[in-house]
C-alpha cells in the first residue's frame, strides 16, 4: 500500500512509499483493529517535518509518514475486539507508552522518557497511509453525526487537556470560578481553545497577530469571544479592557509573548502554556516585577503537550456541543482539502505557503490509488 513519506532531517524529502498491508494478527490475542483512512489534518508540526526541524524515524526504517490528525473506519476487527465494530468512525491516540511511571498508568502524556513516541511525529509511522492497525484502547470512536468532522478531533484534544490541566491545578484554591479568559493565538489551537473555553461559560478574548476582519476573526466572533489584534492593542491594554483574566492559554508559537502574558495574569490566575518553540530566541524581562506579582498573587503557570484518551472524549464532546450550539462553524475551519495520497506535493505546498489555511485536510480515500515516485527534487 501507498503512504506519504519523509526522511527525518531532509528538507523538503516528501515522497510516496510502500508500506505492506497491515494485518490484524499483528496484534496479540485477537485485539487487533484494522483501519482504512479517510481523512488526515496537516498542522505545524507536520510543516516543521518537512523542513527538517523535527521528526524522527521508527525502528528499522529511513523514513516517517507523517500525519497525526487521522481519521478512518473499521474494516475489521479481532476475535476479541467488542468494542469496535466494522463501520465505527475512528481517531487513534497519537503519544503512546514509553516507560516511565506515568506511561504504566496510561499517560504517555506526561513522560518522563527523554524518548518518546508519537505516531507520525517520533518513532510511529504516522496516518499518511491507506490502512493501518492498532488496539481498541488507542482508538475513539466518533458518532456517525459527527464523522466528516472528525479528523478535528486530535488538535481539539490538546485545547482540552490544557484546559483540563488547568482546571485541575485550580482545585488548590477550594473555590475557583473562572469569568475571563484570554487565548494568545488565532491558529487552529488557538480557536479550539477558545471554543472549549466558551462551551465552559467564560467570557473569552482571542488575541491574534492580523488586524481584522479576516476568516479567524470572523470565527472567533462568529462563537461569541472577542477578536483583538496585538498590531492595533497590546496585552496590557487588552487586560484593561477585557480582564483580569483567570486562565490564559498560550498558543502563538512566539516565546517572548509567554513574558507579556505573566505580566497581565489576573491574581490566582493559571497561565496554559502549549507552544513548541525550538529556536534560540532570547528576550529581555522585567524579572523583580513579573516574580513578585507570581509570587504575592499565588499565580500560576504549566506547559502542556499532547493529550490522553480522557482528553480524547470530551473533545468528542464539546464537537457534538460546538456543532449543535453552533451549526456549520466546525466545517468552516477546514478550508483547504487535498485528493488523494498522490497528491502530496500540493498538500505540503499549501502548508507552506496558504497563508489563508486554517486546516488543510488530505482525502486520503479519495481518487484512484497512487503509484510510488522519487523523492521531491
Amino acid at each position: 500500500m501507498q503512504a506519504i513519506a519523509i526522511t527525518p532531517g531532509q528538507a523538503g524529502s516528501v515522497r510516496l512509499e510502500s508500506l505492506p498491508q497491515p494485518s490484524l494478527d499483528s496484534e496479540a490475542d485477537g485485539r487487533g483493529v484494522l483501519v482504512r483512512v479517510l481523512r488526515v489534518g496537516l498542522d505545524g508540526t507536520d510543516r516543521e517535518i518537512y523542513d527538517a526541524k523535527y521528526g524522527a524515524a521508527p525502528s528499522g526504517y529511513d523514513f516517517l509518514v507523517p500525519g497525526h490528525e487521522g481519521l478512518g473506519v473499521v474494516e475489521a476487527v479481532g476475535e476479541n475486539v467488542t468494542e469496535l465494530a466494522p463501520g465505527d468512525h475512528v481517531v487513534a491516540i497519537v503519544r503512546r507508552p514509553g516507560t516511565s511511571r506515568y506511561d504504566r498508568i496510561g499517560l504517555p502524556d506526561f513522560t518522563t522518557d527523554d524518548t518518546y513516541f508519537e505516531h507520525g511525529i517520533s518513532r510511529l509511522h504516522g496516518y499518511l497511509t491507506e490502512r493501518y492497525v492498532d488496539t481498541p484502547e488507542y482508538l475513539i470512536r466518533i458518532p456517525v453525526a459527527l464523522a466528516d468532522l472528525g479528523v478535528l478531533l486530535e488538535p481539539i484534544s490538546i485545547a482540552e487537556k490544557g484546559v483540563a490541566q488547568a482546571y485541575e491545578i485550580q482545585r488548590r484554591l477550594r473555590i475557583w470560578d473562572p469569568r475571563r479568559a484570554a487565548v494568545l493565538g488565532a491558529g487552529p489551537l488557538g480557536i479550539f481553545a477558545s471554543m472549549v473555553l466558551r462551551l465552559r461559560g467564560l467570557a473569552v478574548v482571542t488575541v491574534g497577530l492580523d488586524e481584522p476582519p479576516y476568516l479567524n476573526s470572523e470565527l472567533v466572533e462568529a462563537i461569541g469571544a472577542h477578536y483583538v489584534s496585538t498590531k492595533q492593542r497590546s496585552l496590557a491594554d487588552v487586560r484593561r479592557e477585557h480582564g483580569p483574566f483567570d486562565l490564559m492559554f498560550e498558543g502563538t508559537g512566539y516565546s517572548p509573548m509567554v513574558f507579556d502574558a505573566m505580566q497581565v495574569l489576573a491574581k490566582d490566575g493559571v497561565l496554559v502554556l502549549s507552544s513548541v518553540t525550538g529556536g534560540d530566541r532570547t528576550t529581555e524581562v522585567p524579572s523583580d516585577a513579573i516574580n513578585l506579582s507570581f509570587v504575592l498573587g499565588n499565580k500560576v503557570m504549566v506547559g502542556t503537550v499532547n493529550a490522553s484518551r480522557e482528553n480524547f472524549e470530551a473533545g468528542v464532546r464539546d464537537l457534538a456541543m460546538a456543532e449543535a450550539q453552533w451549526p456549520g462553524w466546525l466545517g468552516r475551519l477546514i478550508t483547504h482539502r487535498v485528493a488523494g495520497l498522490g497528491n502530496y506535493r500540493q498538500a505540503f505546498d499549501l502548508l507552506t505557503s496558504a497563508h489563508d489555511a486554517i486546516k488543510i485536510v488530505v482525502e486520503v480515500a479519495a481518487g484512484e490509488p497512487a503509484t510510488a515516485s522519487s523523492p521531491a527534487g
